[in-house]
C-alpha cells in the first residue's frame, strides 16, 4: 500500500449550511427521515395524531380497538350509519423496512374474507400506511389490480389460509373464490409519508412533534363596546371594584357606572382588551398545540399571582393593579405557547380565572 493511496481529511461543508440554530440543536433532520426513526410506540402516537387530520373528510373517524380486528385499523365512516353508506380503512403497519407483499397478504385476505362473511361491506378505499412506506414490488401490485388479484390467489395458501383467523382454516374455494374473483382490487392504495406529514401539519400536534415554531398568531379581535355583557363574571367583578373606587354604593353596579369616571372607563377598556387577547390565545392554542397546553399556562399564571391576589390590599383597585402587575412578570418558559404569549395575554388570563371563580377582585360577585 502506497502513501499516495491516502488523502488528508478536508471537511468541506456546504456553504451557508450552518447557522446559530445548528450550534444549539444540530442540523435539522427532515421530517420524513425523522418518522423513520420512530419506535413502534412513537409510530402509534403519530398515527393517532395523523388520523385526527382526516376527520373533516368523514362523519366520524375511529380506531378499531377490539379483539380480532378483521383487518380494520383506522376507519373513516362517511355517514352516521357507519359501514352501510361507505367507509375507508387505513391499515397502519410498523416495520423496519418498506412494506413487502408478504407483510400484508393476510391483510388483503382479511378484508376479502370478512366482507364475504357479511361482517362489513367492502370499503371504498383501503390504504396502507407505514413509516418506511411500501416497497417497489408491493407498489407495482397496488397499481395493477389484475396482477394483485392473481398474486393474492397464488399466495393465499401460504399467508391467508391459516392467518386470517386463529380458529378456522380459510380455504380459497367455492363461493369465497367466486367472491374474490369479483372483488374490486382497485380499492387498495397507499398514503405516502409526505402526504401524512402534510396532513399532520394541520393538527395541533405538529409543532410539538416536529418543532419549527408556531407560526404567526392572528391579531386578536375585540368585540364592539356595545356587546359588553354582565354575563361575564369578570365584568361584574370589575364594576364592583370601580364602584368602590369612586364611592358608589351600588351593590350590583351596571355598565352606566363607566360613564361616571373617564379613569375607570379607560381601565375597563384595557382589561377588556386583555381578556380578549387571552381568549384569542386560547383559540390559537386549539389549532396549534395539543389539548391541555393552554390550561397548563393558565395554571402557571394562577400559581404566579394567587398569593398576591389573596394578600391584604387597601382597596379592590389596589388588588386588581397588584395582581395584574404580578401576572406581567410571571415566567412562562415551560409552556409551548411561550413564543406567542405577551403581557396582555397573561393579564387577560387573570380575568379568565376570575370568570372561572379561581380569582376574585371583590368578595361581592356583583
Amino acid at each position: 500500500m502506497k502513501d499516495d493511496d491516502f488523502k488528508e481529511l478536508m471537511p468541506n461543508p456546504q456553504r451557508g449550511l450552518y447557522g446559530s440554530d445548528h450550534v444549539i440543536a444540530g442540523i435539522p433532520i427532515p421530517k420524513t427521515q425523522r418518522v423513520k426513526l420512530f419506535d413502534e410506540d412513537t409510530w402509534e402516537e403519530f398515527t393517532e395524531e395523523w388520523a385526527s387530520s382526516i376527520k373533516s373528510s368523514y362523519y366520524r373517524v375511529r380506531r378499531f380497538a377490539g379483539a380480532g380486528d378483521q383487518g380494520l385499523d383506522v376507519v373513516g365512516f362517511v355517514t352516521s350509519t357507519q359501514f352501510s353508506d361507505g367507509w375507508d380503512n387505513y391499515q397502519c403497519k410498523f416495520y423496519d423496512h418498506p412494506l413487502t407483499p408478504s407483510d400484508v397478504w393476510v391483510e388483503f385476505g382479511k378484508v376479502i374474507y370478512f366482507s364475504f362473511r357479511g361482517g362489513f361491506p367492502s370499503p371504498r378505499k383501503y390504504y396502507f400506511v407505514a413509516p418506511r412506506q411500501v416497497g417497489t414490488k408491493l407498489g407495482k401490485l397496488l397499481s395493477d389490480a389484475p396482477s394483485l388479484k392473481e398474486a393474492l390467489k397464488e399466495n393465499w395458501g401460504k399467508y391467508c389460509e391459516n392467518g386470517i383467523t386463529s380458529t378456522d382454516k380459510v380455504k380459497l374455494e367455492g363461493e369465497l373464490l367466486k367472491y374474490l374473483e369479483g372483488f374490486d382490487f382497485t380499492i387498495f392504495d397507499t398514503v405516502s409519508l409526505v402526504q401524512m406529514i402534510e396532513q399532520h401539519a394541520t393538527t395541533p400536534y405538529h409543532a410539538v412533534r416536529f418543532g419549527g415554531g408556531l407560526g404567526l398568531r392572528p391579531q386578536p379581535e375585540i368585540p364592539p363596546e356595545d356587546t359588553v355583557s354582565l354575563d361575564h363574571r369578570y365584568v361584574r367583578q370589575l364594576l364592583v371594584v370601580y364602584a368602590q373606587s369612586i364611592g358608589e354604593n351600588q351593590k350590583i353596579p351596571d355598565l352606566s357606572l363607566l360613564d361616571k369616571d373617564q379613569r375607570i372607563r379607560n381601565n375597563f377598556q384595557r382589561q377588556r382588551e386583555s381578556f380578549y387577547h387571552a381568549e384569542s390565545l386560547r383559540s390559537f392554542s386549539r389549532d396549534t398545540v395539543p389539548p391541555g397546553v393552554f390550561e397548563a399556562l393558565q395554571n402557571d399564571i394562577y400559581d404566579g399571582v394567587v398569593d398576591v391576589c389573596e394578600s391584604q390590599h387597601e382597596s379592590g383597585m389596589d388588588k386588581l393593579s397588584s395582581t395584574l402587575s404580578q401576572a406581567a412578570t410571571v415566567a412562562v418558559n415551560a409552556s409551548p405557547l411561550m413564543s406567542v404569549t405577551r403581557v396582555r395575554d397573561k393579564q387577560g388570563i387573570c380575568h379568565q380565572l376570575v370568570n372561572d371563580e379561581k380569582l376574585n377582585w371583590s368578595e361581592d360577585d356583583g
